[in-house]
């Protein structure tokens, strides 16, 4: 289920893309252009259950040792 309204600032949510970053293992790895769907105010991102088991897909296949941002062959 997708929240109508942000749970911080009550902002309406949007269909958009956002950059992701984790860090893990003292790295930090950015994921661009992930699907989310984002508040109108404070661009706070919500993610629906299936774009975050990539999201944890990613960065367990991508070794920090690898690169920064995560490669295309990662997603």
């Amino acid at each position: 289920m997708i929240p109508d309204r942000c749970s911080f600032c009550k902002g309406k949510f949007r269909e958009g893309k956002t950059e992701f970053m984790a860090h893990a293992a003292g790295e930090v790895i950015v994921i661009k252009d992930v699907p989310a769907y984002v508040c109108d105010q404070r661009q706070e991102a919500y993610y629906t259950a299936e774009v975050s088991r990539k999201i944890d897909g990613v960065i367990r296949e991508c070794s920090p040792e690898k690169t920064v941002h995560a490669p295309a062959s990662c997603r």
